[in-house]
């Protein structure tokens, strides 16, 4: 299927538009699908801490890679659910047919009211809404950043809050190779985290901290207790994407990947992770949050800078994207400011929670997605220090600290 707006349409896409109930005659098919997906995953999804509940209620999922669209259809059957989604999938597979199995649209780290309005839409429908709070796949096999709101937003639509924790997805297709699949066991478990009536008695506060630690994950601890082997000869392969920052010499940008190993260009220094996910003397985790200090120490000495050339593509609805040509992207403490040939677009740091980052969006490489209401700009470079992994970091010190 084409993904290319022939027609240049820049008309926004109609995120009030309510939802309606799924097609009964599209669900079989959805059901069907899923289940052929993860047959290879051996998935076992964990039903008993919602015995007996019927919907409506708000389902948060945990959202490691692709494997978590197959997944949510299959806890929640036979119930058909209404689910959020980002607008690449009303591009990729058309409108009609989106909004035929139940989703409705938003725009990644973009408050937007309308969204909020049709989830309680498809509760009146007396239906399950699914929301997956990171709005991202994990870059490194832990729970990517949960919006500060979630508790208030949970107290705010008055219905049981259900969450759905998935293991071993990002195990099975991590983001920095997601076009080779790994034989990896998921399971998950959907439990209600808090009744229609135990809102009024709970703080957004706690249950926010609630919330945080059902969805809360570590895909490598999982591997190692579930003693889950990765024999993929090139399971290392794009680790550099996530890992880029020298766990030993420091030097950034000099990382590279291939088979088992991952390796730094400037010292030399190598790391080999073995079928269980292990290099050694750190944990991929913990070399991830080792670059996200480091980039807050480089803000808070006031040596952070992040200024490109880009190629542009923007996405105002579901009928593709749309070249828009060269343009020049800054980032600095009060957002994002990009520059097109007849203007220039600004992001306030203020409202961006993250921001959408892809390692290799559609085989045309590293790719930084910025929204606004009404249109998604996919900038693209390919210059060694454009490295949107530390982009997404600085912008989400900015947001919490600006």
């Amino acid at each position: 299927m084409s993904l290319n707006n022939r027609k240049k349409d820049f008309t926004p896409f109609d995120m009030k538009k309510p939802p309606k109930k799924p097609n009964p005659l599209l669900m079989p098919v959805m059901w069907a699908a899923s289940f052929v997906c993860t047959r290879r995953f051996s998935l076992k999804i964990d039903k008993s801490a919602v015995k007996g509940l019927k919907p409506p209620y708000l389902v948060l999922a945990t959202h490691q890679g692709f494997a978590d669209y197959y997944i949510a259809p299959l806890a929640l059957f036979p119930h058909r659910a209404g689910y959020v989604s980002d607008m690449e999938g009303f591009a990729a597979f058309g409108e009609h047919l989106y909004r035929g199995i139940g989703c409705i649209g938003k725009r990644r780290f973009v408050p937007d009211p309308s969204v909020i309005v049709n989830i309680r839409h498809i509760l009146r429908q007396g239906r399950p809404a699914v929301l997956y709070p990171e709005s991202r796949h994990c870059n490194a096999g832990v729970t990517s950043l949960v919006p500060a709101n979630m508790g208030k937003l949970c107290k705010l639509l008055g219905v049981p809050v259900v969450t759905l924790a998935a293991k071993g997805c990002y195990l099975a297709n991590p983001f920095w190779d997601e076009e080779h699949t790994r034989p990896a066991k998921i399971t998950a478990k959907l439990e209600c985290i808090c009744t229609a009536e135990q809102l009024a008695d709970i703080s957004a506060d706690e249950l926010q901290q609630r919330i945080e630690e059902k969805l809360a994950y570590n895909e490598y601890e999982y591997q190692q207790a579930a003693g889950i082997r990765i024999t993929y000869k090139e399971r290392c392969r794009g680790l550099h994407k996530a890992l880029y920052r020298c766990h030993a010499c420091k030097a950034e940008f000099s990382m590279r990947s291939e088979g088992s190993r991952i390796f730094c260009e400037s010292c030399g220094a190598s790391w080999e992770m073995d079928e269980y996910g292990s290099l050694g003397d750190i944990s991929v985790p913990e070399w991830y949050e080792e670059q996200r200090a480091a980039v807050m120490d480089e803000i808070q000495c006031g040596k952070y800078t992040a200024d490109f050339i880009v190629n542009i593509e923007a996405l105002p609805n579901e009928k593709g994207f749309i070249s828009m040509g060269e343009g020049r992207l800054v980032h600095s403490a009060e957002g994002f400011a990009l520059t097109l040939s007849d203007r220039t677009l600004k992001f306030s740091s203020r409202t961006m929670e993250s921001v959408q980052t892809e390692y290799d969006y559609r085989g045309r490489g590293t790719c930084l997605v910025l929204s606004d209401r009404d249109c998604c700009y996919y900038c693209y470079c390919s210059a060694p220090d454009f490295n949107v992994t530390k982009i997404q970091f600085a912008a989400e010190f900015f947001h919490t600290d600006p």
